[in-house]
């Protein structure tokens, strides 16, 4: 029990931390790097604990993969 009201006080922590960011872009670089963990995530538990991801862990992983790409590569105006 006290783990999880650790790891509350760490997301919430981190969270307002990121809000703090002075980079007017900085909620981009945020959401890709939530993409890219969830798929980090899913290859880190099948290499290290044996996980066996379903086509649906799968398929969620690859649209993350592909809101990172549409986040970072997307044409902007300056």
């Amino acid at each position: 029990m006290v783990w999880i009201g650790a790891g509350i006080i760490a997301l919430g922590l981190y969270g307002f931390v990121a809000t703090l960011q002075p980079d007017a872009n900085f909620g981009r670089i945020l959401a890709a790097y939530g993409g890219v963990f969830v798929a980090g995530s899913l290859a880190w538990g099948m290499a290290l604990d044996g996980f066996k991801p379903d086509r649906w862990d799968i398929a969620g992983a690859l649209v993350c993969l592909v809101g990172v790409a549409i986040i970072m590569y997307a044409p902007r105006d300056a």
